[in-house]
């Protein structure tokens, strides 16, 4: 298979090549293994390489999913392929090697998806770019001097240069759609707990994390949801079942949808780029025969950002002191980031009464979305209030964790909010600022409707087509 073929094709339409015998899992391993080689000196999107695993992995035999043979990069944070390594971007975890396999990623394998690496994340996945100490920055395949996005910007790099067709990428605030917005991919994060978390944890983040993926197409994220979603044992909750599946979502087309624009009339900084962009897919929204008007859901944003605070920083602490003590020693400044290290004291400060309320500042976002969605299908709005940053713009030297969240939210402060909620929110690649960086822009549906999400954004994604956009390095 040439260059010209393999770009050819998404994940499903790779899948079907082997299914049909007329290329192997070997040859498409080998020709994402010599693109990774052949650009990632640039980007510096894939920090382990687990070649020799994935190779073992084909000649072991596949089993036959609805993937076989299709390669795969998992994001170097949470999820756990047994005997390789997960740094979590952090010299304090870099020698861990895991004993046993996340249940998603045991999804994966029988999906037939083959695993060759792992892609960059920042430290525990807390800012918006990647830009770790122990690995050092992630690239925008669009331009390098600016930033592939975070947490997940690793996976957002490799695919956007055509490493490969999608990659595993979580999202406990931002962390998929936020990437998939700044390199031009289709970034879904389901509703909470769609996708399983065990066999460790029952939820990340008080409920606010999830894994999915970062893909070139709907149906892509829309399939691999079907392979990996569903109750696992011991979840302590999970959300309702589609009627149909995901992938049957993305061939028809939604009936008229009642669609709020939100794009905030207060202070709130956004780039004319973006607002001209979301305008843009809000005119082609009604061009596609949907209602759109400009609503504003009114959640409290300053008791939000304290909750979501008080929630990762008491989740970092955890973390660190479970690792110190497996390690036997002290969590001290010197072996994690500035920030990372904030977050280590805040947390072991908060009380039990904060984290409380904390929690149920985010259940109170939950009613008060909720209820503004009984008048709306989806909410319209930006993934973030600029175009891609460049590297170094936003990092984890900040003094304090105030200053460090304000920074955050000046950029990214339309994603964290259905994290918090729990409801799916979908980045599609609809939108270039005038310096040629992507523009993501952003869908949510009420929780538990993902089909109506991938519906919309595939009828978009068909109205609009991206897959032909290919960025300045690219790894045909």
């Amino acid at each position: 298979m040439g260059f010209k073929e393999y770009d050819n094709f998404d994940a499903l339409g790779l899948a079907e090549l082997v299914k049909k015998k007329e290329v192997s899992a070997e040859e498409l391993l080998d020709e994402a293994i010599q693109r990774t080689e052949k650009v990632d000196g640039q980007i510096n999107a894939v920090v382990l390489k687990h070649y020799d695993e994935a190779k073992a992995q084909i000649e072991k035999g596949l089993p036959e999913g609805v993937f076989t043979g299709v390669p795969y990069l998992l994001k170097d944070l949470h999820v756990l392929l047994k005997g390789t390594k997960t740094t979590y971007g952090s010299k304090f975890f870099k020698d861990f090697v895991a004993d046993h396999n996340s249940t998603l990623v045991d999804r994966y394998l029988e999906a037939g998806l083959v695993i060759f690496g792992k892609t960059n994340s920042p430290e525990f996945g807390l800012t918006v770019t990647t830009e770790p100490e122990l690995y050092g920055p992630t690239r925008n395949p669009w331009n390098l001097d600016h930033s592939a996005g975070g947490s997940s910007g690793g996976a957002a790099s490799a695919v956007a240069s055509g490493i490969l067709p999608m990659a595993n990428a979580s999202d406990g605030g931002g962390s998929i759609r936020i990437p998939a917005s700044c390199c031009g991919l289709v970034g879904l994060k389901p509703t909470r707990a769609r996708t399983p978390m065990g066999p460790d944890r029952g939820e990340g983040w008080a409920g606010q994390s999830i894994s999915h993926c970062v893909s070139k197409s709907v149906r892509d994220s829309a399939a691999l949801l079907d392979a990996t979603s569903g109750f696992a044992p011991g979840d302590p909750y999970a959300p309702t079942e589609p009627l149909d599946s995901f992938l049957a979502a993305t061939k028809k087309n939604p009936e008229k949808l009642k669609i709020a624009l939100y794009l905030p009339t207060d202070s709130t900084p956004i780039d004319e780029d973006v607002v001209s962009s979301i305008r843009s897919t809000a005119k082609l929204c009604e061009d596609l025969g949907h209602h759109v008007e400009e609503a504003s859901p009114e959640p409290d944003h300053e008791a939000l950002t304290e909750a979501i605070t008080i929630i990762i920083s008491a989740n970092v602490s955890l973390a660190l002191q479970q690792r110190a003590e497996a390690l036997g020693t002290e969590v001290t400044p010197d072996v994690v980031e500035n920030i990372t290290y904030r977050m280590y004291e805040n947390g072991k400060n908060f009380s039990a009464d904060q984290y409380a309320k904390a929690t149920l500042i985010n259940h109170q976002a939950g009613r008060v979305l909720g209820n503004f969605m009984e008048n709306y299908d989806l909410i319209l709005s930006p993934v973030l209030n600029k175009p891609p940053v460049k590297i170094g713009e936003i990092d984890m030297s900040s003094p304090d964790v105030v200053t460090y969240i304000e920074r955050l939210t000046s950029y990214s402060g339309f994603t964290g909010i259905y994290n918090q909620t729990g409801q799916p929110s979908i980045s599609v690649p609809l939108g270039f600022s005038k310096n040629e960086l992507p523009i993501g822009s952003m869908l949510t549906a009420k929780f538990g409707n993902d089909e109506l999400l991938i519906s919309l954004a595939s009828q978009l994604e068909k109205a609009a087509p991206w897959a032909d956009k290919k960025p300045l390095i690219y790894s045909n």
